[in-house]
């Protein structure tokens, strides 16, 4: 029982990172109906980031935790510039375009801010420095390190911040008319420009948290980090039904508990066949069956209302 619960905790831990990712992407569908899969690369420049900024501090004789308290607002604007600049000058001009070609164009932006980080920061991967305590907390059997306890009490703030925003904001309030009718909304007051604007901001605030959590978290960073968390957190927004912001935290917390109990247990299932670091299949296994079995996700019932 000691490593199921062990596994427990590391799958909310990881989770709740999945969680953070995939509400940028089920924000913005559902505004503009485009999966953005050039978001899991701005967790990607969020993590280089907030390293180059603890790079450059390491000889400030600052504490570790005010060395990451420093590097987290410069990656979230950072970021945030990035995804603004983004929707800008990629995604605007294809608004009234087949939905194939925004499609396309996120995936070469994908790849075109790989490349981008490539050549700023380098191919090699580079060790993301120890910043806070790493002696075990015991739960009586299970432990906890002080970075997963920060990843939770994160992830719980900025969930609850997003929720009320998005509830009982005026901007919150902009966002769910233009997700209705963008046309209509306008007729209201709301600028959609603006509210768009502003969910690429917010999705890139949280995709930044996240990727500085995971750096700290696993202890390297490098250009083509972004890419598979990305593809999971898509998975996750599925999982939850895509447009669906409860649904993005409970597809993200489920697919931590599936991949982090698989990872415990798949050696022993097949005998010491495949080892733990097969754990990966677990997300590709569930979106294929969430797509044959319910294509509009575990609370797909509630996309119509989009956020």
């Amino acid at each position: 029982m000691e490593t199921f619960f062990q596994q427990i905790i590391n799958g909310l831990v990881l989770g709740s990172m999945y969680a953070l990712v995939a509400l940028g992407y089920t924000m913005v569908y559902g505004i503009i109906n485009l999966i953005n899969f050039a978001h899991g690369e701005v967790l990607m420049v969020g993590a280089l980031t907030s390293w180059t900024v603890v790079t450059l501090l390491a000889d400030s004789g600052l504490p570790g935790w005010a060395m990451m308290l420093i590097s987290l607002p410069v990656a979230i604007v950072v970021c945030s510039a990035l995804n603004f600049t983004i929707e800008k000058l990629a995604y605007k001009p294809l608004r009234s375009a087949p939905r194939l070609a925004p499609l396309i164009t996120a995936m070469g932006m994908s790849l075109l801010l790989q490349t981008v980080a490539m050549i700023i920061w380098k191919p090699n991967p580079k060790p993301y420095p120890l910043l806070l305590p790493t002696d075990p907390i015991d739960l009586g059997g299970p432990v906890i390190t002080v970075t997963q306890c920060l990843i939770l009490g994160i992830t719980v703030a900025m969930l609850s911040a997003l929720m009320y925003l998005v509830n009982r904001t005026k901007l919150g309030r902009a966002m769910r008319a233009t997700a209705e009718n963008p046309r209509v909304a306008t007729l209201m007051g709301v600028r959609p420009d603006m509210v768009i604007s502003a969910t690429f901001v917010i999705g890139a605030t949280l995709a930044a948290v996240a990727g500085v959590m995971w750096a700290a978290n696993y202890g390297t960073v490098q250009h083509s980090m972004g890419f598979l968390p990305g593809l999971k957190a898509f998975t996750a927004a599925v999982l939850g039904g895509i447009g669906n912001l409860a649904g993005a935290v409970v597809g993200g917390l489920l697919l931590g508990l599936v991949e982090a109990i698989g990872a415990g247990y798949l050696g022993d299932l097949t005998g010491g066949v495949l080892g733990s670091h097969y754990a990966d299949i677990f997300a590709f296994v569930a979106l294929i069956l969430v797509l044959t079995l319910r294509p509009a996700g575990l609370l797909g019932e509630r996309v119509a209302d989009r956020a």
